[in-house]
């Protein structure tokens, strides 16, 4: 066995109880790799706080443990990278290939039916994309079970992918790559967030009758498109115009001949929110199939429009994967500049004003119809050279909720429901958000869209005819 000298891997665990927050730390000065650990036997409970950093690694390694002063790592077909080709937060990260495995050894114990686990995720180098699944036992190996859907890791730059259980007790965790190109896995946080039933393991729906209370007060991380898929987007290839992608942190229908995306819907929490800077990184979104149109910043200079976000920077700022997600060029539509930086700008900041004060949204945002007016003047149907289309109106439809479980049937005839839109152009810089409000099913006429599919359709038949009058600051 090989081994070669590596900085530090900053691997932490988040626990959250209630209304206290403590941090696992692990000092680790160096490991050893210890190639006759027997996997499944007696765990050690991870003690409080522990900070891990991984001094040494080996080649890929099978039925190896990565022993610590807390516990032991178990690594299959993995190691620790941190080589220029291993995407990671900080100098470490753990690289799994085909058919390998990370697992803890160790134990954490859950004391609240909920728990929030999120991992920072990408493709190894240049290799194709990766599938892993994530799983829990309960029963120190005996019998496992998988948590969420398998994730399929595209990007070549680390994205959060959250995951959700509603076990109480000891719990382990492992990690199988089970198909593709090797993947890297970083930034492992564990939260106890409380009773809220949102995802299960698998695809099983959740049952939450007997775990929560509409009642719960702490915000989490839900569905981005709990609300319904508007133009009933897919991810066959072969539907280049309507083509779904699911972020971690937004979901978007894709217009390959536009050049942007027909909408994006998201969610928003003050889980969400932290203090990642905005990065300011516009990048072309490599995920896109083979043959898509790929934007590049450069598509926009001197063209008279802004990059204006759909899912905003500021939405997405508990993390600097989050961030940087949102300056996905996939997630960027030609706006003009006193329409993204005024209205539509304060309309966002409404929004998150709305979340500190309890409450959780569900948001959709898009655009319709040609030709846009940007600080250059004129009308224009496409920037680039025809390549990207310029929408002449957008819209975004916003529901409110205050923060509790099981979101959409908690949506009423008297939920809050604010629908906008606006010209894309710069004689809109004076006038409120509030002004463009108009009712849902104007949208759903101006678009073709059916919005809100997912909310029954007595009380859809309400809150779409309405016309917000509620306040604006």
């Amino acid at each position: 066995m090989k081994n070669f000298y590596a900085p530090k891997l900053n691997f932490t665990i988040y626990l959250v109880n209630s209304m206290k927050q403590l941090r696992f730390a692990l000092l680790i000065p160096a490991l050893c790799l210890i190639a006759s650990t027997v996997w499944g036997q007696a765990h050690s409970v991870a003690k409080l706080p522990f900070k891990e950093t991984l001094e040494q690694y080996g080649n890929y390694q099978k039925n190896v443990g990565v022993t610590t002063p807390v516990g032991t790592w178990m690594l299959s077909e993995a190691i620790i990278g941190n080589t220029p080709l291993d995407k990671k937060n900080g100098i470490n990260t753990f690289r799994i290939k085909k058919g390998g495995r990370v697992e803890t050894a160790f134990v954490i114990q859950a004391q609240t039916t909920t728990t929030l686990i999120t991992i920072n995720h990408a493709r190894y180098g240049n290799d194709s994309a990766g599938k892993w699944c994530m799983y829990t036992t309960m029963d120190n190996g005996v019998s496992w079970k998988r948590v969420g859907d398998t994730v399929t890791t595209q990007s070549p730059h680390l994205e959060m992918v959250t995951f959700i259980t509603h076990e109480i007790g000891s719990i382990r965790f492992k990690i199988v790559q089970v198909g593709g190109g090797s993947i890297n896995l970083d930034d492992f946080s564990v939260q106890a967030v409380g009773t809220k039933g949102i995802n299960t393991f698998g695809t099983t729906p959740c049952d939450c009758s007997a775990s929560s209370s509409a009642t719960d007060t702490i915000p989490t991380r839900d569905d981005n498109m709990s609300l319904g898929n508007p133009s009933s987007a897919s991810t066959n290839k072969a539907d280049s115009n309507n083509y779904l992608m699911n972020k971690t942190q937004f979901v978007l229908s894709y217009n390959n001949k536009l050049g942007v995306a027909n909408w994006v819907s998201w969610h928003l929490s003050s889980a969400w929110k932290g203090n990642a800077k905005r990065c300011d990184c516009f990048v072309s979104d490599t995920s896109l199939p083979t043959g898509y149109t790929r934007v590049t910043t450069s598509n926009y200079t001197n063209t008279g429009f802004d990059r204006g976000h759909l899912c905003p920077s500021d939405d997405r700022d508990m993390s600097d994967a989050d961030n940087r997600a949102t300056f996905l060029m996939t997630n960027i539509t030609p706006q003009a500049p006193l329409l993204n930086q005024r209205p539509w700008a304060d309309l966002e900041d409404y929004c998150r004003k709305l979340v500190t004060q309890g409450n959780e949204l569900y948001i959709i945002a898009g655009g319709y119809g040609e030709g846009g007016t940007g600080s250059n003047g004129g009308d224009s149907l496409t920037i680039n050279r025809g390549k990207i289309g310029v929408y002449a109106r957008f819209w975004k439809v916003i529901v409110v909720l205050p923060v509790g479980v099981n979101d959409t049937a908690r949506i009423t005839n008297s939920t809050r429901v604010i629908a906008v839109d606006m010209l894309n152009n710069q004689s809109v810089s004076n006038q409120a958000w509030g002004t463009f409000r108009v009712s849902v099913d104007a949208i759903e006429a101006a678009t073709g869209y059916d919005l809100l599919s997912n909310v029954p359709m007595a009380i859809q038949s309400v809150i779409e005819a309405a016309v917000d009058t509620g306040a604006t600051n």
